[in-house]
């Protein structure tokens, strides 16, 4: 009789912060660790989704039962890109999955999924029930969670008061070039694929970590990228930004982005209730009945009434009519909650890209 490998991981147990506890068993990196518990609902694309920085400080539930049977392709770097993942390593804190596939069949795959996260030093834990985890999380809002390993003394972590960005920021500047026109890029967390679709618009690409000092470079636009935590923590960035808007750059915020251009222009932020963290979420542009399916990854949203005069909604969700972008109604500052560059999800909205291209 051939048994299960699984079986003989250890038994660990997920602690919520308001008391509910759930057992199951480790994979990945044998190590506690502690985090904010929040769910994504994506069928595919867990490769991509693990290395979105949005997701520092978190521990990620996949509520797709099973996760694992593609394998994970390898890192590649091509023309300076880099190409199957979205940044250098997995980002989340911890994952949690109902079952995970030890067997894979992929031609470009390379790793198990186990191995991925054990490279990482990322701990996984599997056969809990992620559905009703999920109820719970949808019910209470995200909270606070703890993955222990044995007799391991673990304090909650809560990374809302944290600088994550500094933590996923690059450490040096970087420069693609591909164009006359440059984009000044800040990186709060930036997914490789905002980089490559900016490239495919024949523009050049200046890759600055998000504290730089944006006044000694010469750049026809700006992007504000995605990056993890809560925007109001991140005063020093949101001053560089009033910077660029009193100059009148042509700029596009992404997710995070979005949110710190809000600020920037005068606007307030608040945290959702659980986020939202999937590929199929329904957005309307304000002005007309024109939908898109776009795939998103965020815990906080702009106050739609807070935005200042000139400043206009552009998009919202059709789910809880929350703001889902907005635009002036002269200057060129444009900026949208979801990822028009996707990986993983639906590309609906790549002509943002354009829109702001068309502004440079």
């Amino acid at each position: 009789m051939i048994k299960n490998k699984q079986s003989a991981h250890p038994t660990v147990k997920l602690i919520l912060k308001d008391g509910h506890i759930f057992e199951g068993k480790l994979f990945g990196a044998k190590r506690s660790v502690a985090g904010e518990v929040v769910f994504n609902t994506g069928m595919v694309g867990y490769p991509e989704t693990l290395t979105d920085p949005s997701y520092k400080g978190q521990i990620l539930v996949f509520t797709y039962p099973l996760i694992g049977n593609y394998g994970v392709p390898q890192l590649e770097e091509t023309d300076d890109i880099f190409q199957n993942w979205e940044s250098e390593k997995i980002q989340v804190q911890a994952l949690i999955v109902s079952e995970y596939s030890e067997k894979y069949s992929h031609w470009n795959s390379i790793f198990s999924f186990d191995n991925w996260l054990k490279k990482f030093d990322v701990p996984g834990i599997y056969g809990i029930d992620t559905r009703e985890l999920t109820k719970i999380l949808r019910e209470h809002g995200t909270m606070l969670g703890k993955i222990v390993v044995g007799n391991d003394k673990v304090e909650y972590y809560n990374p809302d008061v944290d600088n994550l960005i500094s933590k996923v920021t690059p450490q040096k500047v970087e420069e693609y070039k591909n164009g006359k026109k440059r984009i000044l890029l800040i990186d709060c967390g930036c997914k490789f694929n905002i980089i490559r679709k900016l490239l495919d618009k024949n523009v050049s690409v200046l890759r600055v970590p998000y504290d730089y000092d944006i006044e000694k470079e010469n750049f026809d636009g700006v992007v504000l990228s995605n990056g993890p935590g809560n925007p109001v923590v991140y005063k020093q960035l949101i001053e560089s930004v009033k910077k660029i808007i009193k100059k009148q750059v042509p700029t596009l915020g992404i997710c995070m982005g979005h949110q710190i251009l809000s600020l920037a222009a005068g606007g307030k932020t608040y945290k959702l209730k659980y986020g939202h963290r999937s590929q199929n979420q329904p957005v309307k542009t304000v002005d007309s009945n024109k939908c898109y399916i776009t795939s998103q990854n965020h815990s906080f949203a702009v106050e739609t009434k807070s935005l200042p005069r000139g400043w206009q909604p552009w998009f919202e969700n059709l789910n809880d009519y929350s703001n889902e972008g907005m635009r002036h109604e002269r200057l060129p500052f444009l900026s949208v909650q979801f990822h028009p560059e996707a990986t993983p999800g639906p590309i609906d909205t790549d002509f943002i890209f354009d829109e702001f291209i068309n502004k440079v």
